[in-house]
């Protein structure tokens, strides 16, 4: 007995697998089609770059398993996952790479460009060793860009000062300009600045330069002088005449005489003699006095002395000494502790207390004052200050 239907079932059975393996093959190309951004297309020396390759893609059912990066510096990275970043120290030109590799070994690799931008070349000059009140070059003007861009400059004259008062000393620009002749420095010590040069790109590059302070050194003389001086006038009964003088604000007072003199009344109806006062004060030193005129002899002008001895001390003197400078130092020899009587303001105040009656013409007397001459003699000391060792 014949089976019919052995030979159809074996038909079937090879069409199914035929079918089955043109499916298969149906496949096609199973690689996938990488894609790769990063954030920026150019950099700074020393910045890092962030890459994207997860806009990559693989055909169904296939999955993407890794991503494999060549940063075209000698560095190489595998991840899992699309991203990546890197920092790129080395100027030049560099071609990023990513492979993308899926689970059926199908690979893919995608390029992107990156320009990676030098420093710009610092050179400058400053001078090491100054004196105070001396000025200094600092010179940057040498500074270049390797690309051939433009340089700015940025200097701060001093790096533990907050010149913009913003709390924060180290952002500080005091100058732009590639030269700067004209930072006087008038204290003593060590002077810490920053320079920095920046391109057209905003690279820059900073380095801190210290220049050293020395003070001066001066020779100190006292010279003793003797300075006389004269006010004269007329005064009625009742009024006054003030002045006021700054004397000496150079000098150390040692002394000071002053004699007021009133003109004689030469015939006896005149007499007795005028009277007046004069008062001194000297309100820096707290120091006031008065004295009235006596006529002790009538061949002599009605008159008064007031005198002030031993002000201040004898100081030492032909010594050499270190200071800033010439007006620090003059500054600090009259204000030394004890020794600043008779600094400021003198005022002298003459008074016509009483002025007898000359002659009377038809009752009224012709002459109700006197004339008055005040001198005063001061012994001084003035510091003569010469710088030596220049």
């Amino acid at each position: 007995m014949r089976v019919y239907g052995t030979p159809i079932t074996l038909m079937v059975a090879f069409m199914l697998i035929t079918t089955l393996f043109a499916g298969c093959s149906g496949l096609g190309n199973i690689n996938p089609n990488a894609k790769l951004i990063s954030d920026v297309g150019e950099i700074n020396a020393g910045e890092t770059v962030n890459f994207d390759a997860r806009g990559s893609t693989t055909p169904d059912p296939t999955i993407i398993e890794e991503y494999r990066w060549d940063f075209d510096d000698g560095n190489q990275r595998t991840t899992k996952q699309g991203v990546a970043n890197h920092q790129f120290s080395i100027p030049g030109y560099y071609s990023i790479e990513v492979t993308v590799v899926n689970d059926q070994g199908g690979t893919d690799t995608e390029y992107i460009s990156l320009f990676v931008n030098s420093p710009p070349t610092l050179i400058f000059e400053v001078s090491t060793v100054i004196r105070t009140g001396d000025t200094v070059s600092l010179d940057a003007s040498d500074s270049i860009d390797p690309e051939g861009g433009v340089v700015s400059f940025e200097w701060d004259f001093d790096i533990t000062v907050d010149t913009n008062n913003d709390g924060n000393p180290s952002n500080d620009v005091d100058a732009h300009t590639s030269i700067s002749s004209g930072l006087l420095l008038a204290e003593s010590g060590n002077r810490t600045g920053r320079i920095t040069v920046i391109d057209d790109k905003g690279a820059t590059n900073t380095s801190t330069w210290t220049v050293m302070v020395i003070s001066r050194t001066f020779k100190i003389t006292w010279e003793q002088k003797h300075v006389e001086l004269e006010w004269n006038g007329y005064l009625e009964q009742g009024k006054s005449y003030e002045i006021m003088k700054n004397p000496f604000p150079d000098s150390r007072i040692i002394s000071m005489n002053s004699t007021l003199v009133l003109a004689r009344d030469i015939l006896p109806i005149m007499w007795p003699e005028d009277n007046f006062t004069l008062s001194i004060r000297v309100p820096s030193s707290g120091w006031n006095i008065f004295s009235s005129t006596t006529h002790d002899n009538i061949t002599q002008n009605a008159s008064t002395t007031i005198l002030k001895n031993q002000m201040n001390a004898y100081p030492e003197s032909g010594y050499t000494i270190s200071a800033d400078s010439s007006e620090e130092l003059l500054y600090s020899l009259l204000n030394q502790a004890g020794q600043r009587f008779g600094q400021g303001d003198w005022i002298w105040t003459i008074t016509a207390d009483e002025c007898h009656p000359d002659i009377p013409i038809d009752g009224i007397d012709p002459d109700q004052g006197n004339d008055w001459k005040l001198v005063i003699d001061f012994l001084v000391l003035v510091p003569r200050i010469s710088e030596i060792g220049i």
